[in-house]
């Protein structure tokens, strides 16, 4: 009620100061009053209504005639860390379709490669159980195992590791973190700051990896200097935790020359306006963004539409099942149907700003 009173009469293409109405209204840093999910839903709901009512797609009234790019999707198909009950600590594996023309070709890819993957894990008579986001969650002995087995499905799959596939890691370090120290426990290894950075450059080295998310704790700045100064020149390296989709944060990163890409989740900053000035500062900057689902999802499809709508060329948003997952790649395909030959694929160049 309190929201509905203070908007009432506003004009919904308003979106910035719809939003910034419902912001100071609850009057605190973190949206602790009203809290960012209702705020959030209200500026989504708020955008579809205007959406609506210029009889628009959400996309193209979000971004205008230059919303066209298809985001490359990042499948999450192996899970560990939080999001699995298994001895696996990097928390996502993914596998990315960079190397194709069109989103539906790339998706069809990781489909492939999904279903591949889990004929893979049920000839060693693993559990093909799955995790929150739709991956497979066995009980492997190592990360290094976890990435051995993609590259088993890549190329059974008929697909070209390196080249039309490439490898993401969702690290999750701040859960791995134990005093000073970053704890493989399925490896049983104590890892330093330092000796993080060598272990993720390692895999690096050793698969096609093209993407590495949350490589180093939120509070470990000197760590992510390091991780950057060392990797940033050949892969992306995107902050979730690190930048948790606040503007402020960011322009530290940006400031520090911490990390190169940001993951976008909206309910994180808790409007749709602060979520869009966020992705602007990064596009100035330089930095890639990747808009991003929740392990807790629901089957909205307004992420998808987010992604066309900036241009944002990436999007993570699961596994290709579960319909909380598949709705989203189930909208991006309508949308690329829709955009006709205007559509652009982002490819391997939306990882490289």
């Amino acid at each position: 009620d309190r929201i509905s009173e203070a908007l009432l009469g506003l004009d919904a293409s308003d979106q910035t100061t719809v939003d910034q109405v419902m912001i100071d209204l609850d009057g605190t840093d973190n949206k602790d009053e009203l809290g960012a999910n209702a705020i959030l839903g209200v500026s989504m709901a708020v955008a579809r209504a205007a959406a609506g009512a210029t009889d628009q797609s959400l996309y193209r009234y979000l971004g205008g005639d230059d919303a066209a790019t298809l985001p490359v999707p990042m499948l999450n198909v192996l899970n560990g860390g939080e999001h699995a009950d298994n001895s696996v600590d990097i928390q996502e594996f993914m596998v990315v379709p960079g190397g194709f023309d069109s989103f539906s070709e790339a998706l069809r890819a990781g489909v492939e490669i999904y279903h591949t993957l889990k004929k893979a894990i049920s000839s060693r008579s693993m559990s093909t159980a799955l995790g929150d986001e739709g991956g497979f969650a066995p009980d492997l002995s190592s990360n290094r195992e976890a990435l051995e087995l993609l590259m088993e499905a890549t190329e059974t799959a008929g697909y070209i590791p390196g080249d039309q596939i490439g490898f993401a890691l969702d690290v999750a370090a701040s859960e791995m973190i134990s005093g000073d120290n970053y704890e493989l426990a399925g490896e049983s290894r104590s890892l330093s700051s330092s000796e993080m950075v060598d272990y993720l450059a390692e895999l690096t080295g050793d698969f096609p990896m093209v993407s590495i998310e949350d490589g180093l704790g939120e509070a470990d700045w000197a760590g992510w200097k390091e991780l950057t100064d060392r990797l940033s020149s050949s892969i992306q390296l995107v902050g979730d935790d690190l930048f948790v989709t606040n503007r402020a944060i960011l322009q530290r990163g940006v400031d520090e020359g911490v990390a190169n890409s940001i993951l976008i989740k909206v309910n994180q900053i808790g409007s749709l306006s602060e979520t869009l000035q966020t992705m602007d500062l990064a596009e100035t900057s330089g930095y890639t963004t990747v808009v991003s689902h929740r392990s807790g999802e629901t089957e909205d499809s307004f992420i998808a539409h987010l992604a066309v709508a900036t241009n944002a060329g990436q999007i993570k948003t699961g596994a290709p099942a579960r319909g909380e997952r598949t709705a989203k790649y189930n909208q991006l395909i309508r949308i690329e149907e829709e955009l006709g030959n205007r559509g652009v694929y982002g490819g391997w160049d939306a990882l490289r700003g």
